[in-house]
């Protein structure tokens, strides 16, 4: 089949980008690299340096379906910019299924995100959990779920919404590299290459085991393989929302234990105050992927993940 990767350049979007070639599809990359790397786009898909927002150039009747990475995605500079998120992530999406509609291509699967969430009342989410984002890139992207809620029943979309919790690991030469970059896993890495002195642990009096935030991390790998597994379960005009996660909770304390044991390097620790917004708990209930998708992480362990990452970096920080 052939494919358009928006966002293809990034993390999830290139890891996935890899995946859809393995399995011996066609795979055109779309890209502003406003976020994203040259070199992230795996070799074989044919790349266009261009915005999800002009989509309509190079969309045509040919393709089978659209998997749809484009979009900012750093929560603090939603806070402080929010018009850039609803214009690039709303306002890109509506004029990709427009594209779509033109081109009479009728299957997307859409990255969302466990923030459209906000404030977990419990653990672990399911689908049917109230829906309360809490910055502009949560609402941004439920704002884009329901738009395709909303296409799906009007013109027959077959559309997957794909909520993410924590993604991390690498696979192969395909890993994180965001600039800034926020993300725990990859942030207490650096610290073990030696370019941190060391990393923040964001409050350390939470209601949990050892009073750290715990998260639910999942392979990047096994998340670009429910994508595939999603493009081919919907059918036309059904919205099909998904939470992605392994179903099991880390605190930030076991990751950076973790990391020591995985590298064999010290990462010394500081102890910050709480940030705003940061629930307890957030783990994901993957039952409805289970049964939909026929889908499960096969790359649960911690341990696992961290290394995959750590090859990775190490790996970049030698220039490889």
């Amino acid at each position: 089949m052939k494919f358009l990767v928006t966002g293809g350049a990034g993390y999830v979007g290139g890891v996935t980008a890899a995946h859809l070639l393995e399995a011996g599809h066609e795979v055109t990359v779309l890209d502003d690299l406003s976020t994203g790397f040259p070199e992230g786009v795996p070799a074989g898909a044919h790349f266009i340096e261009g915005r999800v927002q002009d989509a309509a150039r190079y969309l045509d009747g040919s393709y089978d379906g659209v998997l749809h990475f484009a979009a900012f995605s750093q929560v603090g500079e939603s806070v402080a910019d929010p018009e850039k998120y609803w214009v690039n992530n709303v306002g890109g999406t509506v004029a990709l299924l427009a594209a779509m509609r033109d081109a009479g291509v009728r299957r997307l699967v859409f990255s969302s995100t466990a923030a459209t969430y906000g404030e977990p009342a419990a653990t672990p989410l399911t689908e049917t959990d109230p829906t309360a984002p809490t910055s502009p890139y949560g609402a941004s992207k439920l704002a884009v779920d329901h738009m395709l809620a909303g296409e799906a029943a009007a013109h027959g979309l077959a559309a997957a919404s794909l909520r993410y919790f924590n993604v991390a690991g690498a696979y192969g030469k395909y890993g994180e590299r965001h600039d800034p970059e926020s993300h725990l896993i990859p942030l207490v890495l650096q610290v073990a290459l030696g370019g941190r002195e060391s990393v923040s642990v964001y409050g350390d009096d939470y209601p949990t085991p050892d009073g750290t935030c715990v998260r639910d991390y999942i392979h990047v790998a096994d998340l670009a393989e429910a994508h595939l597994l999603a493009m081919e379960a919907v059918t036309p005009g059904e919205h099909l929302i998904c939470n992605l996660g392994n179903g099991e909770g880390f605190s930030v304390r076991e990751v950076i234990e973790t990391v020591r044991e995985v590298t064999g390097h010290p990462v010394p620790a500081v102890t910050a105050a709480r940030r705003a917004g940061d629930p307890a708990v957030l783990v994901a209930s993957a039952a409805t992927a289970r049964d939909r998708l026929n889908w499960k992480p096969s790359r649960p362990d911690l341990a696992g993940i961290v290394a995959d990452a750590w090859e990775f970096a190490r790996a970049r920080a030698a220039g490889a």
